[in-house]
């Protein structure tokens, strides 16, 4: 993918910081980690859920932060000391990680549960009443008509 350099529209806007730094996030996730696997999906109108491969980790290893409009999960696997066995092959990946994800206004986090190998991470958007589109009365008399008068 082409590395696009947005320098010159920074001097010329103002209030588009946030949106210029997410197309740089984008612009550069060839490099973006790819551990663990997830999935963004609408399970209704408002409402969203982020599911995470975290086989092998338990709800003691991991760990949810929201700040502001981010939602980080991190995985830290709590080596034991003592093996029982010695492992040969070692497929099933058990490193730290660190997942970040941009969340959009009003959208909060309503829950999190741990089931199968999947941590399910359940969004809301809840936009405040002051914020919803309402629609407003006109007030005024009845339809007017008007006539036109004939040129004599």
């Amino acid at each position: 993918m082409r590395q696009f350099d947005l320098a010159p529209l920074y001097r010329n806007t103002v209030g588009f910081d946030r949106l210029f730094s997410m197309l740089d996030q984008i612009g550069g996730s060839e490099s973006a980690p790819s551990y663990p696997p997830y999935n963004i999906e609408r399970t209704g109108e408002t409402a969203y859920r982020i599911s995470v491969a975290v086989a092998g980790f338990s709800q003691e290893d991991l760990s949810i932060e929201v700040k502001e409009n981010g939602l980080t999960i991190r995985g830290d696997k709590k080596t034991s000391v003592e093996q029982k066995a010695e492992v040969l092959y070692q497929g099933i990946a058990a490193r730290t990680f660190e997942r970040r994800f941009q969340l959009a206004d009003y959208v909060q986090v309503t829950g999190a549960s741990l089931e199968n190998g999947l941590l399910h991470v359940d969004l809301v958007r809840e936009i405040p009443e002051a914020k919803k589109p309402r629609q407003i009365a006109i007030n005024g008399r009845g339809p007017q008509t008007i006539e036109a008068k004939k040129a004599a």
